[in-house]
């Protein structure tokens, strides 16, 4: 199937590793230019080498760039320099890592803040900013296509996620009223919700538990695969093929969707 992102530009957010890498990975590959970002110099050239070492990625489509999500400045900035760089926005992809882990009396009001700010505050900062060049986009190529990568805790709490269920879900709320807005600027919106998928971030849940329950890592992750339908866990490229799919050309009347990537994990029946 052809895709139509030959030639389409991408800024991806939270790419040095995990999800955001391996979506920034699939998107060179359908000959996509791509901006992707972490607040971490070195992580991030690393992840660009580690695109560049297949013999299909193009260097004149790889752009790597340093840009901490927290700080609205260096979204302006770093999407500015992704347009300049390819003359255009086609496609965003909205990320950042995982705040801690806990319970209710572990959190300070900080924790809170940081929480929130991490993954749902630069996911607004990055919509808006990206927005003046996806309508332009929607306008001139008719592809323009947001993607917010939250977690399946959004419909379905995770005991000890108390940051990230309530953030991701304040995510959710403004995936979908944004849908609403953009839809007649011919913009798509739709979320993205991972299960347990084996990520540098999973490993440090899984240390977690391994500390605060006395389990092995064997025993953490079977739990997990055992609570999804098809009894395991899942792949980063599977979850990228999703993310790219939704990115298409092909997916232009879909939009507001909150979609599970998840082997059968959450049991919500809509």
């Amino acid at each position: 199937m052809n895709l139509g992102l030959k030639g389409k530009s991408a800024f991806i957010a939270g790419a040095s590793s995990g999800l955001g890498l391996a979506v920034a990975t699939a998107l060179v590959r359908e000959g996509c230019n791509v901006t992707f970002c972490s607040r971490n110099e070195v992580r991030i050239k690393k992840a660009a080498d580690t695109i560049l070492q297949h013999d299909w990625a193009d260097p004149a489509r790889v752009f790597p760039t340093v840009c901490d999500v927290t700080r609205e400045s260096e979204i302006r900035r770093a999407i500015d320099r992704s347009v300049e760089r390819f003359g255009g926005l086609h496609i965003l992809l909205t990320n950042a890592g995982g705040p801690k882990t806990g319970f209710i009396d572990d959190f300070s009001a900080e924790d809170w803040k940081v929480g929130l700010e991490l993954n749902l505050v630069s996911t607004i900062n990055l919509c808006r900013h990206a927005l003046p060049h996806l309508r332009r986009a929607a306008r001139e190529d008719r592809h323009a296509r947001i993607l917010m990568l939250t977690s399946i805790a959004a419909k379905q709490p995770i005991g000890s996620l108390y940051l990230s269920n309530t953030s991701r879900a304040g995510v959710q709320g403004f995936a979908k009223t944004l849908s609403e807005e953009v839809g007649k600027d011919g913009i798509t919106v739709n979320t993205l919700l991972p299960g347990f998928t084996r990520t540098e971030r999973l490993q440090h849940l899984v240390d977690d538990l391994m500390a605060r329950e006395g389990k092995t890592k064997e025993e953490v992750e079977a739990g997990w695969a055992s609570q999804a339908s098809l009894n395991r866990m899942g792949e980063p490229w599977e979850f990228a093929a999703a993310a790219i799919f939704l990115a298409s050309e092909q997916a232009g009347f879909i939009t507001g969707i909150a979609l599970p990537i998840d082997g059968g994990y959450s049991k919500h029946v809509i």
